[in-house]
């Protein structure tokens, strides 16, 4: 009994020095346990630059921030790039959903700079870099980070706005494609759309679809061109981009062997069709797999929520097509249901529609109908269901 009594003391004893330890006692990253002690969560400039990361607070949106095939775009974050690559560090956004939040998480230290224009008036904050409404709207740092305030002020200049729009205009021509344009059909008569079609018909099962919508696919990528590649990394017959090449195990030194490419993308669109098995009619599913394809899973999977939130069938193409247009428009990309924001949905609307387009003729369905858009918001739709602001008219298309 009387060890035992002496275990228990000890045991006291241990514990309370270890509390006491704890009191005093800093992690290597600087952490303090068990005090009250309230440290600034500031970066400065140095601090900045020695982690090798900067990161900012933005709201999606097409002047903002947007993602592009796999690519961080939006005027103002490229902007923002160009000064992280300046000061030598990498550049992490956090997207939020108003200014009001993004104000609420500047204020609890969770970023090192705001990368929209908010008021100049609000609290706490030192105005710097890109501005609009004469200056009454601007990018902002902490009040307490005059060092990189100040960095920034020396940096900007209003020509790095103009600069930066007119190479954002020019990554979206046709310029910024480099490809040999081929015919559509190498003989009509003979049925032979390209000089791959045997690759076609080789791996069209893999990816469970007719061969001929996959070169139709192909056809709309590079124009046949294996040596084709974007702006944006995309490379070879599919345009694979570089992250999907990586995942699939595609090595940068195989992406523009013909074979090889079209067999990357027969795996990569048979990934997307096990993602859209809540699809149930395989002809529907198509769809969904090429929008994805061109312009994004998750901005596809935005689109089917507001359909349904809507009161439209998020499985069916042409409802959710008219969603995936207007995820270009704030009221729908910074819906609630809206996880991934703004998209250039007119692109990728009229990538599916142009496909399907080209697929059927491939089979050899001529007169197809297909839609031309007749305002600046291409759409697809049947015509009785179009608004009066997405209005269209349906041409025939005879084979050349």
């Amino acid at each position: 009994m009387h060890t035992k009594s002496i275990l228990i003391l000890l045991l006291i004893i241990a514990l309370g020095a270890c509390t006491e330890k704890q009191q005093s006692t800093q992690t290597p990253w600087g952490d303090t346990f068990g005090t009250d002690t309230t440290t600034s969560q500031t970066f400065s400039l140095r601090d900045i630059q020695e982690s090798g990361e900067m990161v900012v607070l933005t709201i999606s949106g097409p002047d903002t921030y947007y993602e592009y095939r796999g690519k961080q775009l939006g005027t103002q974050y490229l902007m923002c790039e160009k000064f992280a690559q300046k000061i030598g560090v990498s550049l992490r956004v956090d997207i939020c959903r108003s200014v009001d939040e993004m104000v609420k998480k500047f204020e609890s230290g969770d970023a090192d700079m705001i990368v929209y224009p908010i008021p100049t008036s609000t609290k706490g904050i030192i105005p710097c870099g890109y501005s609009t409404d004469q200056g009454k709207l601007s990018w902002a740092v902490r009040d307490d980070n005059t060092e990189l305030a100040d960095s920034i002020k020396n940096w900007y200049k209003p020509e790095i706005a103009a600069n930066v729009k007119r190479e954002e205009r020019e990554l979206f021509s046709i310029q910024s494609i480099h490809r040999h344009v081929y015919a559509p059909m190498l003989n009509t008569q003979a049925g032979i759309i390209s000089n791959y079609d045997h690759l076609f018909k080789r791996y069209a099962p893999i990816a469970r679809w007719d061969w001929r919508l996959l070169a139709a696919q192909c056809y709309q990528e590079s124009c046949f061109d294996p040596k084709a590649y974007s702006w944006a990394g995309a490379k070879g017959l599919m345009q694979i981009m570089p992250e999907t090449a990586k995942h699939l195990g595609l090595a940068e030194s195989d992406v523009y062997e013909p074979e090889l490419n079209i067999y990357a993308a027969a795996r990569y669109i048979n990934e997307l069709n096990t993602r859209f098995m809540d699809i149930r009619n395989p002809e529907e599913r198509k769809f969904f797999i090429l929008a994805s394809y061109n312009g994004g899973f998750f901005h596809i999977r935005d689109a089917m929520a507001l359909a349904k939130k809507n009161g439209k069938n998020p499985y069916k193409w042409v409802h959710v097509a008219e969603y995936v247009l207007k995820l270009s428009t704030p009221e729908y990309y910074n819906d609630p249901v809206v996880k991934y924001g703004y998209m250039r949905g007119s692109e990728t609307a009229n990538y599916v529609s142009a496909i399907y387009s080209r697929w059927q003729k491939y089979r050899g369905i001529r007169n197809t109908a297909t839609i031309i858009p007749t305002d600046d918001i291409p759409t697809i739709y049947e015509p009785h269901k179009a608004s009066k602001k997405h209005r269209f008219k349906l041409k025939n298309v005879k084979d050349n």
